[in-house]
């Protein structure tokens, strides 16, 4: 169904076609997708990139620590000439809004974003202001270990549907974007390949994919098994389960099926759950999704 849109995506964002599959899964399930890598990997250009291919428009917030919520949300301005404020709206009222390096941001300005991407509005001066339709979030993170970083709130992170890497491109791959055309002179020949209309029917379509009893009962029981494992210092919450469910669905869409498989569920697994689960053992640091399947494999299917 967007096998097109995921190939054309692929020829500038290298390497790169589970994360890009990733990204529109979150899209199709209506959540929120956060990106943690280092610095110039590609987490802007693939932004950009689908933001095009899926005609959307697009917004781009920098973060620093001296953003302030306002800077993102907008503010009411008086107006002289009928005497009342007039609300303006900033960035954020976009229908995909990258929000590049949000862990710089101070936890004022990151608590901001979380009516935004849990309710689809935004409320100042007692009045709600609705964003746009469909209205999708691609915020990016710098590691922890680089300097002028604060962590995200648990409450924060669980805003995300899905955290993922992108990692560098194999050896072949960087290859051929050292020797191929500038990025930002692809970016600028892409077309729009659907429209906004396109993806909420899509949106809809995910809503009504089948999902057997089952396959319920088998997300269930993984969300028991984090809460009763003893490696888990708490387990995943419902709306985890919710975002698991939702997620696989979108997954089922993208592979042209109108229900969801086991392998569905398992092929979104870590990257919903990664970020919301904290082990009580550290694990070797690039290995943690990895390790993560490893517990789930003794939930049987």
């Amino acid at each position: 169904m967007l096998n097109p849109l995921i190939t054309q995506a692929s020829q500038i964002i290298v390497d790169k076609q589970q994360q890009i599959t990733l990204a529109l899964t979150c899209l199709l399930a209506q959540g929120h997708v956060l990106i943690e890598d280092i610095p110039g990997i590609g987490k802007t250009t693939m932004a950009k990139t689908l933001a095009t291919l899926l005609g959307l428009d697009f917004q781009r917030i920098q973060c620093t620590n001296d953003l302030l919520p306002g800077d993102i949300l907008g503010v009411s301005v008086f107006d002289r000439h009928n005497g009342d404020f007039s609300f303006q709206p900033g960035p954020i009222f976009a229908q995909m809004v990258l929000v590049d390096e949000i862990n710089r941001a101070s936890p004022k300005t990151q608590s901001g974003l979380l009516e935004a991407m849990a309710e689809g509005q935004v409320s100042l001066d007692r009045q709600s202001h609705p964003l746009p339709v469909p209205f999708f979030v691609i915020a990016t993170q710098n590691p922890l270990e680089q300097s002028g970083t604060s962590p995200l709130p648990e409450s924060q992170l669980d805003r995300f549907m899905i955290r993922m890497h992108l990692g560098y491109p194999s050896r072949q791959a960087e290859r051929n974007l050292l020797l191929g055309r500038d990025r930002q002179e692809l970016l600028s020949s892409l077309q729009a390949m659907i429209d906004p209309q396109k993806i909420q029917d899509l949106q809809a379509q995910v809503q009504g994919i089948h999902t057997a009893d089952p396959v319920i009962d088998y997300i269930q029981n993984i969300l028991d098994f984090t809460r009763r494992d003893g490696r888990f210092q708490s387990g995943l919450s419902p709306r985890a389960g919710l975002d698991l469910v939702r997620c696989a669905r979108a997954w089922a869409l993208l592979q042209n099926r109108d229900f969801v498989l086991p392998e569905d569920v398992q092929a979104v697994l870590p990257w919903v759950t990664g970020h919301r689960l904290r082990l009580t053992e550290p694990v070797a640091a690039g290995s943690g999704n990895e390790y993560l399947m490893e517990l789930f494999r003794e939930v049987k299917i």
